[in-house]
């Protein structure tokens, strides 16, 4: 599988607070843009997959609540979390 145990304690290690802090805003942004960059590659190889492309927009709008939240309540946390994972051009 693409995202094991391992690989979650790494993203969480790298940009939360600590590995078993699975919680952190920015862990979960972390998590859910790697899970978005792999679901893209999947659908540029198999366009009619409807199934994937319905959860990849999910994953999108779940992103994107929890970037309004921590834009809303630490501007800081925001922007370095943005910068680092380059989600703004």
């Amino acid at each position: 599988m693409y995202l094991d145990t391992e690989k979650k304690k790494e993203f969480f290690a790298k940009y939360g607070k600590s590995e078993t802090d699975t919680g952190s805003s920015e862990g979960q942004i972390a998590m859910f843009t790697f899970r978005i960059s792999h679901l893209t590659g999947h659908l540029k190889n198999n366009h009619k997959d409807y199934t994937t492309q319905r959860s990849l927009i999910k994953l999108v709008g779940k992103r994107r609540k929890l970037l309004d939240y921590l834009k809303n309540t630490d501007i800081e946390r925001y922007r370095s979390i943005v910068k680092e994972l380059g989600l703004r051009k």
